[in-house]
């Protein structure tokens, strides 16, 4: 089992949680970005740098991502590509991505994308708190525990 990251925009808070799992439940975890990442000098956590390019990392990500890994992202397509694929995926607020709910959110941002096309201001999502580095640990930890057992 390896843990992927869509690392570009992923939370500091977040990645903090990830460095401390990992080594924890001595699970591999991957940090793929169009950027080098300081990241803990541990033999269970690296980074991958890919090209600079729209969706580079959330290619490098569906090519490598296995069922039995988990990947950490808020890109809906993303999610949805490693979903149909078998992966489990959480995003950064600890929301479990189902071949249901992925969907519907996918739909969703294509929406208030044509929206935001047609000039029409769709705000974005609320700040990062404490109750969703909380509710993302939470998942984790159960998701963890789960995927360990297979």
């Amino acid at each position: 089992m390896k843990i992927w990251v869509d690392a570009d925009a992923c939370p500091k808070p977040v990645k903090q949680i990830l460095y401390r799992a990992a080594e924890r439940a001595r699970v591999e975890l991957v940090l793929v970005a169009n950027q080098a990442l300081a990241v803990p000098r541990s033999p269970l956590i690296s980074t991958r740098t890919v090209a600079s390019g729209l969706d580079a990392a959330d290619n490098a990500i569906i090519d490598c991502a296995a069922a039995g890994d988990l990947v950490v992202t808020a890109d809906i397509p993303l999610a949805a590509a490693v979903v149909a694929n078998g992966v489990t995926a959480i995003n950064p607020r600890g929301e479990l991505y189902t071949a249901e709910n992925v969907r519907q959110q996918l739909s969703m941002r294509d929406f208030l994308d044509s929206l935001r096309g047609a000039g029409v201001q769709t705000g974005g999502p609320p700040a990062f708190d404490q109750r969703d580095r909380q509710a993302f640990a939470n998942q984790l930890d159960r998701l963890l525990a789960r995927l360990a057992r297979l």
